[in-house]
């Protein structure tokens, strides 16, 4: 397990920017190859994310390319996969076609290039509502993803929503990319990003109403969210020493045979204990990515 509370999106075109980024404190680095790059600056921006990723770094690094469909997603691509790279953040995907079509391009890149086949983690953004529609089967499709994202500003543009600071409308989304996870044996998913740079307290409202409906981290836009969200995604030591308190005590009644006990007033079985763990997980897993 890594972890995985905030990924931020930075512009791969601006040195600068880039350079800032990485020392952030976010557990990965997104660099834009999309949506934040002039369509005249995309192949000379693939040359500066693939330096910019061969430096040193506390963190992962994954590079947005563009979309499926697009004439930029092939050269993208052909052009960042190395051993630099963590990941792949695939936008606007509406289908297992083109994600299987993805995965068999970087595997023959990571196998041309001397990488263990499935080494570089592709990550699906969710933003339309074919994607919608498809996210069922792209979570079961048995490819190398761990987890998938939410895109809520092409989605709602898509939806013709309103994308409003309470995020109302974007419920019945959500709970899909929760749901499509679970059936798909991956990883909790991961938050759109929260356009309202300045309303620093409904931005931490939103991380944590996603992380109670099941997600385990936001995408991010600007520096200062990252501590925000990762505050937010992170265990507090009360919940941890309770994780670990259920964890112990629950192993001393099945070994006496009992597979249900109170602790602390609070009812705990199996599926109690399998979420303490979880809680245990994650927060090793912060502490091993902090202490990098």
């Amino acid at each position: 397990m890594e972890a995985n509370r905030t990924y931020l999106f930075c512009p791969g075109n601006h040195p600068r920017k880039v350079e800032k980024v990485f020392v952030s404190g976010t557990d990965v680095v997104i660099l834009d190859l999309e949506d934040a790059v002039a369509i005249s600056e995309k192949p000379a921006t693939r040359v500066v994310a693939v330096e910019a990723l061969k430096h040193p770094r506390r963190c992962r690094g994954y590079v947005r390319v563009n979309a499926y469909d697009t004439e930029f997603c092939y050269g993208d691509i052909s052009e960042i996969v190395g051993p630099w790279l963590d990941g792949i953040v695939l936008p606007k995907l509406e289908s297992v076609d083109d994600l299987s079509s993805v995965d068999w391009l970087v595997g023959n890149l990571e196998r041309e290039r001397g990488m263990a086949v499935g080494s570089i983690d592709i990550m699906p953004i969710i933003e339309t509502a074919k994607g919608q529609d498809a996210a069922r089967d792209i979570a079961r499709a048995g490819t190398r993803i761990k987890r998938l994202s939410f895109g809520a500003g092409d989605y709602t543009k898509d939806l013709g929503m309103e994308w409003s600071l309470a995020e109302t409308e974007l419920a019945s989304m959500r709970s899909e990319m929760v749901v499509a996870s679970r059936v798909g044996e991956l990883e909790p998913p991961i938050d759109t990003v929260f356009i309202h740079i300045r309303e620093h307290d409904s931005f931490l409202d939103s991380c944590n109403l996603v992380r109670d409906l099941g997600f385990q981290g936001k995408l991010c836009i600007h520096p200062d969210q990252v501590p925000v969200a990762n505050s937010a995604f992170t265990p507090t030591a009360e919940q941890l020493a309770f994780a670990h308190k259920v964890i112990d005590a629950f192993a001393e009644a099945e070994a006496a045979g009992s597979a249900s006990i109170q602790i602390d007033g609070y009812f705990v079985d199996y599926p109690i204990v399998d979420k303490a763990q979880r809680i245990v997980d994650v927060a090793e897993a912060i502490a091993r990515a902090e202490a990098v």
